[in-house]
This record gives C-alpha cells, structure tokens and sequence, in this order.
C-alpha cells in the first residue's frame, strides 16, 4: 500500500441539531460531593446522530474502544463490546467571557478528514461562523489501553482572552436519562485523586435494557486534561455549564458531582493562544479508579508515537488483503487512485464492525438510525441495540466483502458465530441477536435467507468437517426444506410471501449444503436438498413473474406474490406509513440476486424486460450518480418534504440505497457492460459521508436545510445535500461490504462470490424434471402416530427420498429412501417423532 495516499472526502456539518445528551445514574462510589447539583433529571436524552463522518478503532483487542464522530463533534463511543455507547456528544464551547459563547454544533463549521491510507485516523476541523478561530481535533484509540485520545489545537484569530471548554454529555452503558419517569440514568462526579480535576461519568446499572446481555459491566468514563476547573450538573437545566455559559458568559456555579439523571460535564481547558496542542483522554474501566488510571497511562506517553502504532495496526492488516483494482474503463486515473482509498476505507469499516470480545460478531452499523430523535432515557426502549447488532443477511454482506478482499480469517469467524452462537435450536436464525449471539429484545420473525446464507458461507469457505455438518449445517438445511420456499419475511423485513431475493439464497443454500453432505458421506441428504433447490428454481418465475401487471404488457418479477401466484389481484399495505397497493404494481429488484448467485443466466429475457420496469418505477438520479429505491411506496426514511426523521414515528419516505447500486453494477458487469458498472462503483463512493463513508440512504430530493438549532428533534432536520446520505445510518455494514465486492468483481471481470455449484447446475446445464404424485398422506392432514406411510408415484425405477421434519421447536428431522415399482408405485414407511 502506498504511503502516499490519502483519503480525500471531507464532509460539512453546521446548525445541526442538538440533542441535549442524559445519563444513566445509580449512586456513585467516587469521593463525597461538596457541592452537588440538585436540578435534575435534566432533559430526555437521546442516541446520537446516525450520518456519522468517521470512526475508528485500535486493530489490538487489548483496547475495546470504538469512536465515532458525527455532525463534527464527537458522537458514539462504545466500550467494552461494540453494541454499548457511553456518549452522546463531547464538544467544544468559546466564550470571549462578555459578548458571545459559541458551541461547536451551533455555531462552528466543521470538515472532517482522514489523516492516513486507513481512515481509522480523524481529523475535525471546526472553524467559527463569526471567523474568530478556529478548532483542530485529531481522534485516534490507544492500542494498549481503553482509551479515546484527542489530540486538539485551538487557534484564535487574534491573541485575544477567548476560554475554551469542553462539554461531556455522556450517555453511560447507553441509559441516558433525563425527562419525566425514566428510571435509567448516570451520575458524574469530580475526580481529584490526582491532584487535578478530572470529570467521571458512569452507570453501574448491568441489567437494564436486555436481559440477555450477561456481558454487560458497570462503565466508568473518565475525562483526562490539562482542566483548570470541572463542574457538574443536569442538561439543560441552570447546573449545566453550557447553559450558564449561554446566558451569563461564565461558570456562575460549580458542583462536585450530579446524581441519577440526564448529567453533563463542562470543564475548563487552561488557557493556550500560542496554537499548541493539549490532548485529551477518555478512559474506561469498570471502576472509578480503573477508567482514571486508564485515561493517565495514556496521557503519560507520547500522542504521536501512539498513532503512529495504531496507524501501523490497519497498514499490517490492509497489506495483507487483496488490491483493488488498478483499471476501471471510463475512469481517470486520479479518480481510479480515489476509489482505492474508497476500497481500503470500507473494508476497514466491515473489520472494525467486529466485536472484540466475541470474534466474528459483525454489527449492521455503528448507531442508531436516526439516534438523535430516539430516547435514550428508557429503560425498556427496543431501539437500545439497533444496528450495533448482528443480522445473519447483513453479516453475509459484510462476509462478501471480507471475502472478495482476502481476509478468510475474518469470514470464518463470522460464520462461525452464526452457527455456534447465533442459530436456534430449530436450524435457523434469528432476524438479530446481540454480540453474544443471543436474541436481541428488537428481534422478530424468521426469514430463510439467514437460514440459508449461512450454509453458503460455510462451503465457500471450505467448512464441512462432521461436528459442524450435523450440529450445524444439516439442521439448517433441514429447516429450510421444512418452511421453505415462503415463511417469514422478506430481505426488507415488512413482508411475507414468495420472494426472488429470498428463495434464491435458498437454492443457493441448499446446493452448499449438499455438496457439504456429500463430503460428509450423506447422499440421502445430498440428493433431497439438490431436489428441492431444483424445484424452486423452476418454480421461481411461476411464483414471482407477472403477465397481466400494469407496469408492463411483458412478463417482469414483483417484490413478492403473497400466496404463489403473481397474477392474483391481491393487495397488501407496504408498511412505514406507505400504501396499499396491487402485488403486481409493488416492485423491487431481489431478482437480480437470481442471476448474482448464479441461478438464472444474466442475460434471461425476463430479467431483462424486469430492469426496464424497476428503472421506470425505483431509479433516481442524483449530482453523485444514479441509485435506486428498495421499492415503490416505501416509507423508511427521513420525510421527504421536511426532512423529520422516520423514528419514532415509525412514517416516512423512503430513499436510495447505495447496496442496490452494487447490486445493479453486478448485473452490468455480467452482460458485459464494463464501463456502466465501473460508473456504478465510482456513484457509490460519492453517495458517502464524511471520509467516505457509504450510507444506508441516499438523499435524492433538492438540497434541504438543517432546522434551527433547539428544534424538536422528533421532528427536525439534520440537514441534506441531494446525492449525499440522508439519516438513516452512515455507514451501513452491508453498503461497505457490497462496495468491496463488486470492486473486487470489476478487478476480476467476473462475480467474485458467484456460487460454483448453482452456476453448474443451472446456468451450464440444462435440468431435466421427472414426475412425482405423493398420494399418502395427503396435504394439509395430522398425521397421529409412528410410523408414517409414504405412498405415491413417479417414473419406474426412480429412487424417492423422503424427508420428514417437525415444524416445532425441536425440528427434529428422519429420512428414508425407496426405488419405485415397475409400474411406478412407491411406498414406505417413515419414523416420526412428536411435534
């Protein structure tokens, strides 16, 4: 890798919204309060911004901290799994001490740039509306310690008086408090154990929020600096410092500590107008006394040395991963060298998506979709994990990527976390799960894609050994048979019935798993699960292609048909606030994963004509390139028209996303269309945030302005530039991953991830069928007792495998096997248990 590159990306945040930070309180332990603040609880807190415009984390374990900077300021910052913020926002405030006081998210412009080939390194540079100064922090982790380091330089125009403090709004073990019968919250004392003040902040409250998160510790965080005096007090009310600063211009009072409430901490930094650095620390323990030493070990050694080695942890691991490509057709080679960056950027974030205490546990993203609108003050609020926890569809997106860009490593940790501590007793997964594998309290429903996709990670990677296949894969595979081709819902989780996307992971998933019961000796298996996959192959287009649609006299594929039959004139509410409409007027592009998992040939006639009509329905165009919409009517997303945010109204519209632009890129590249899908690749690196960060959604609606500064949240907007991320998540897990697989794929000239065994088979291959009438017992009936009578007829001399599983908890699973008559007649007789 080339020292000399450069992320280039910088991204504007100005009047963003503040949401006044709360925290989680339970009676400290730290020295006794002088003076403590008595106006609590404070004001509701809440999660933070979503968009965020970097991140980053140290390569070791050792340190399990993860920062996140969003809307210029520092946002999310989790310790000690991945799922757990202790931050709302640390910002700075100036003040010339008579005629203004200036909060950086109010009254500063920010840009933030990565400061080296990783994008794991920040570097923010806040500078006044009024031009007065100026404020560059750099962020990194101490590899060593769990530490957050900022490295700040604070530089007046003029050598004027100007005061410069720092306000901590934590949001400790993710219970913020504040507002009215919130039981969660923090407390935050005055440490001076040292010798100086340094502001603590903590919750000792493990058990809030999830019970199945027997991970969880007290947090302590611990703000080290060159501080001349802290207080503490209540967000929003007089004890908070930013208020008193405000209004009066000075620290008119100063309290020891504040207990149980939405806390915040202003302090003090001792006066520098010589442009020197200071740096910061925040530490983490599970004491008081662990996160103060914590944060004075790191503040003992030298910042630059320390980024140099945390620098050097993501060079290691970045030399060893495949290049990206060094052509694009159409693409200078200034823009080509961009897009490397870009590469290196997003494989990056898939990796520091990783859990640190639980290896392969990779979360869809590192926030809360529109945080800053969610309460983070209750207890029992389900949006607690959000994306900081494990889907089995976006970990198979994120595996893609680890994959095309040659960290095996990572991908076998990821899929087996989902089989050894993720998947249910039954074979399948979760919808999520917390980093322990264990189900997450916003978790719902079962979808077979994360049933299935899992079996195909584990044959791409060469996981077949017997304890994994018969405790692992085989019920997998079984469960699969047993609901598939339609339970559950669908990749966008609001629908069910028969849906391309997902039925084609499971055919793909269910020739991986006969090629790994192959390897293990069971033909049985081997045979039944390749006989089903052939059967919803060609059944697929009778289940999800219309011919009497309005959206075209051709045959084309619908996002889903309710009951199998995609000609029925039945209507389903989409969801998200959207409408009511037709099953063949809702349209979606899941079929293209038809032809990526190699199911369909690329160029089908009906894939084809399907393009036109998704193009006509779902396609905007935006200044950074084309993208398109999950599906007609949608409505999750940031409204439209006033920007308010989608949570907690649950309303909204929807908008673009960057992983259906790879998606599309795919299929471009597939028929041959080198120069579309590379423009594909070059849109979706400039639909990022910040560094370069790849969003969820993209705005493609004119500019629209952040509301004014103190508006309701709820209803406010963040502020959006068409072609760049609206406020969902940035970045999204799945867009990262799906952006270094297809710019592996464009390297290759081929779909990288591609499944060998479907390409085999029904791509290269013209499948033969054979007739099968099951006569006992019939469909739909009990069956009391064992065993059961398998009759029926098929060809003579075909061998029948039959399969018969419970649908209960257990899915205990019995097979048997039979050749039929010479005139075509079979019966025989099944062991079954109860269920």
């Amino acid at each position: 890798m080339s020292s000399s590159r450069r992320l280039s990306m910088v991204a504007s945040a100005a009047l963003i919204v503040l949401s006044l930070p709360v925290i989680s309180a339970t009676p400290h332990v730290a020295s006794a309060a002088v003076a403590p603040a008595a106006d609590g609880p404070g004001a509701l807190s809440h999660f933070d911004l979503a968009r965020k415009d970097c991140l980053g984390t140290s390569r070791t374990t050792t340190s399990k901290v993860w920062y996140t900077v969003a809307g210029g300021a520092l946002s999310d910052v989790y310790y000690p799994t991945i799922d757990n913020t202790n931050v709302e926002t640390l910002q700075y405030i100036v003040t010339d001490g008579s005629t203004f006081t200036d909060l950086q998210t109010r009254d500063m412009v920010s840009t933030a740039t990565s400061l080296d080939d990783s994008g794991m390194v920040c570097r923010v540079t806040s500078k006044a509306v009024s031009g007065k100064y100026q404020i560059v922090t750099d962020y990194i982790t101490d590899p060593d310690r769990n530490t957050l380091l900022m490295k700040t330089r604070f530089v007046p125009a003029k050598h004027t008086d100007l005061k410069l403090y720092v306000r901590f709004d934590p949001t400790v073990n993710g219970n913020g408090g504040g507002g009215a019968g919130n039981g969660g919250a923090d407390s935050a004392v005055t440490d001076t154990s040292t010798g100086h003040p340094i502001p603590v902040a903590f919750d000792t409250n493990t058990v809030t929020n999830a019970a199945n998160r027997d991970y969880a510790q007290p947090v302590f965080a611990a703000l080290d600096a060159p501080f001349a005096s802290v207080t503490n007090g209540f967000a929003g009310q007089p004890s908070d410092g930013f208020v008193q600063l405000d209004t009066g211009r000075k620290l008119t009072t100063v309290n020891d500590a504040a207990d149980t409430g939405n806390v915040v901490q202003v302090a003090e930094v001792k006066q520098r107008h010589d442009g020197r650095a200071f740096t910061m620390a925040l530490g983490f323990g599970a004491t008081q006394t662990a996160a103060v030493q914590t944060a004075e070990a790191s503040l003992s050694k030298d910042f630059d040395r320390i980024q140099g080695r945390y620098e050097d942890g993501w060079h290691r691991y970045d030399n060893k991963l495949n290049p990206p490509p060094s052509k694009l057709p159409g693409l200078s080679k200034s823009r080509i060298r961009q897009l490397g960056d870009a590469y290196y950027l997003s494989i990056n974030v898939v990796k520091a998506a990783e859990d640190k205490t639980f290896p392969g546990a990779i979360v869809a993203g590192l926030s809360s979709p529109w945080g800053q609108a969610v309460s983070a003050g209750d207890p029992n609020n389900t949006y607690f994990g959000s994306y900081r926890e494990v889907f089995a569809r976006d970990l198979y997106e994120a595996w893609t990527g680890l994959m095309a860009a040659g960290d095996r490593a990572t991908a076998r940790d990821a899929t087996l976390f989902l089989f050894q501590h993720q998947q249910q007793a039954d074979g399948s997964m979760p919808r999520n799960s917390l980093v322990n594998g264990k189900t997450a309290p916003d978790s719902f429903g079962t979808q077979l894609d994360e049933a299935a996709y899992p079996i195909l990670m584990a044959d791409q990677l060469g996981l077949t050994d017997a304890t994994l296949y018969e405790q692992h894969i085989k019920p997998a595979a079984n469960f699969v048979v047993a609901r598939g081709p339609s339970f559950g819902a669908e990749r966008w989780e609001e629908q069910s019935g028969f849906s391309p996307s997902t039925i084609s992971a499971e055919i793909a998933g269910l020739l991986a798993g006969a090629h790994i019961a192959d390897i293990n000796g069971d033909a049985a298996s081997a045979r039944l699960w390749r006989a089903v996959a052939d059967d919803f192959q060609r059944s697929i287009k009778t289940w999800t292609v219309t011919t009497n649609g309005s959206k075209s006299t051709d045959p084309y594929f619908i996002r889903l048909s309710k009951a199998g039959d995609p000609n029925a004139a039945v209507s389903y509410n989409v969801g998200n606030g959207g409408p009511t409409l037709d099953q063949r007027d809702v349209i979606d592009a899941g079929f293209l994963e038809l032809t990526r998992l190699g199911i369909l040939p690329a160029d089908d006639a009906d894939i084809a004509n399907s393009l036109g009509v998704v193009d006509a329905t779902l396609k905007g165009d935006t200044s950074s390139g084309p993208g398109w919409h999950r599906y007609n009517g949608d409505g999750y997303g940031d409204n439209g028209t006033t920007g308010s945010p989608w949570a907690p109204s649950g309303k909204g519209t929807g908008h673009l996303w960057p992983a259906l632009t790879a998606e599309r890129s795919e299929q471009s590249l597939q028929t041959g269309d080198r120069v579309g899908a590379a423009q594909l690749l070059d849109a979706m690196a400039q639909f990022s945030s910040g560094v370069g960060l790849i969003a969820e959604q993209n705005w493609e609606q004119p500019d629209l302005a952040a509301s004014p500064y103190g508006t309701d949240p709820t209803t406010a907007s963040i502020g959006f530039v068409n072609g760049k991320p609206a406020g969902s998540a940035s970045p999204l897990v799945w867009s990262a991953g799906s952006f270094v697989r297809l710019a592996a794929d464009l390297r290759a000239h081929r779909l990288v991830d591609q499944p060998a065994n479907t390409v085999r088979r029904y791509i290269n291959h013209t499948q033969g069928q054979t007739t099968l009438t099951v006569t006992s017992p019939v469909d739909n009936t009990a069956v009391a007792g064992s065993p059961l009578t398998v009759s029926g007829t098929t060809a003579a001399g075909n061998q029948v495998d039959i399969l018969v599983t419970n649908t209960d908890a257990n899915m205990a699973a019995t097979s048997a096997s039979t050749v039929a008559a010479a005139d075509g007649s079979f019966s025989v007789d099944v062991p079954i248990t109860g269920g």
